[in-house]
C-alpha cells in the first residue's frame, strides 16, 4: 500500500498546423471579433492527414517519461483517455504501449469526453494507492479535427488537437493528490454528441450523407452546465482535502470557453494570475487541454515544489471530474 500518489513527469504535444479565426473567416460564416468575444480563442491546432491520436499521444508519453526518469519498461498500466481513437478496437493504448515498447504494461481507453484526463488521473492512482501497480501511465490525447464539420459555424471554432501525458507514481508523504470528484448526469448526454458510428447507429451512406459523424452539440445548454460544474466541484474536492479557497496555489482549469473560466476565478475568488489559460492559441482539445495547459505552466516555471494545484473539468456524457493535489518535484 501507497499513501501519497502523484505526478512524476509530464510532457505535451501539439500538431505544427496552426488554424487561425482568419483562415475560419473564408471557410465559414465568422469572424475573429466574433469568436474572440464569445469563446476567447484565437488559433488552434490541427493535425495532419497522416498523423492519428497515438502518435500525438507517443510524443506527448516520450517526453513524461522522461522528464520522469522511467522507462517505458517499467510501465504497469497505460490509461488512454480519448474520443477520437484512432480505431475503435485495437485501443489507441494498445497501439501506444507497442510504440513506446512498453512491453509489461496492461493497457485499456476511457472515454469520458473533456473530463477524461482527471478520470484517468483518479483510475490511475488507485491502483498505485492500493499496491496493485507502480507507475501508471495517464494520457489525454484528441485529434477533434477529424470529427469537426468545418460547414458549422458553432462547433468548428472551439476544437483543436493536442496531447499531454503523465507518469503517476508514488510520491513523499503528504504531497500529490489529495482529492477527487467524479461525476456524471447521463441525462443531458444528447447535448454533446457524435451520434453515429456505434451500435445505436452503424456507418452507412445515409449516416455519412447527414454528416451524423461529426461533433454535434446545444451550446447554451452545455454553457449552463459548465458554468454550475466549475464552481461546485472545485469547492468539493477543496473541503474534501480539508483545505480552503484561500490555500490554492493555481488553477488548471478545462480550456473551453474563457467566460467559463472566468465565472469558475471570480466564484473562487483566485487572483487571475493563479489561472493557468492557453484556450486562446489551442482552442478545445477535450481531455488533453489539461495536461497541456499544466505542463506549459511547468516548463515556465509557475507551479513549484509544494504548491497546491486545483485541476477541473466538464465534457460529453455528461462528465465532470475535480482533483487538488500539492505539487511534488523530484529532487
Amino acid at each position: 500500500m501507497t499513501n501519497s500518489v502523484g505526478i512524476l513527469g509530464i510532457g505535451s504535444y501539439v500538431p505544427e498546423k496552426v488554424l487561425t479565426n482568419f483562415d475560419l473567416e473564408k471557410m465559414v460564416d465568422t469572424n475573429n471579433e466574433w469568436i474572440v468575444s464569445r469563446t476567447g480563442i484565437r488559433e488552434r491546432r490541427i493535425a495532419s492527414k497522416e498523423q492519428a491520436s497515438s502518435d500525438l499521444a507517443y510524443e506527448a508519453a516520450k517526453l513524461a517519461l522522461e522528464r520522469a526518469n522511467i522507462t517505458p519498461e517499467q510501465l504497469d498500466l497505460i490509461i488512454v483517455a480519448t474520443v477520437t481513437p484512432d480505431t475503435s478496437f485495437p485501443s489507441t493504448s494498445n497501439i501506444l504501449q507497442d510504440k513506446l515498447g512498453a512491453n509489461r504494461a496492461a493497457a485499456f481507453d476511457l472515454a469520458a469526453g473533456c473530463s477524461g484526463f482527471i478520470y484517468g488521473l483518479s483510475t490511475g492512482s488507485q491502483f498505485i494507492k492500493s499496491g496493485t501497480y507502480q507507475y501508471v501511465l495517464v494520457v489525454g490525447v484528441e485529434t477533434l479535427s477529424k470529427i469537426t464539420d468545418y460547414t458549422d459555424r458553432n462547433t468548428c471554432v472551439l476544437f483543436g488537437d493536442g496531447a499531454g501525458a503523465a507518469v503517476l507514481g508514488p510520491v513523499e508523504e503528504g504531497y500529490g493528490f489529495l482529492s477527487f470528484e467524479l461525476g456524471s448526469d447521463g441525462s443531458g448526454g444528447s447535448l454533446l454528441k457524435l451520434p453515429a458510428g456505434g451500435s445505436r447507429m452503424p456507418s452507412s451512406d445515409e449516416t455519412v450523407q447527414q454528416k451524423l459523424h461529426y461533433i454535434q452539440m446545444a451550446g447554451s445548454e452545455v454553457f449552463k452546465f459548465a458554468v454550475k460544474t466549475m464552481e461546485q466541484s472545485p469547492m468539493r474536492v477543496i473541503e474534501k482535502a480539508g483545505l480552503n479557497k484561500e490555500d490554492i496555489d493555481f488553477l488548471v482549469p478545462h480550456q473551453a470557453n474563457l467566460r467559463i473560466i472566468d465565472y469558475a476565478v471570480q466564484r473562487l475568488e483566485l487572483d487571475r494570475d493563479k489561472v493557468v489559460v492557453n484556450l486562446d492559441r489551442y482552442g478545445n482539445m477535450s481531455s488533453a487541454s489539461i495536461p497541456v495547459a499544466l505542463d506549459e505552466a511547468l516548463q515556465e516555471k509557475r507551479i513549484k515544489h509544494g504548491d497546491y494545484v486545483l485541476l477541473v473539468a466538464f465534457g460529453a456524457g455528461l462528465t465532470w471530474g475535480a482533483t487538488l493535489l500539492k505539487w511534488f518535484e523530484q529532487k
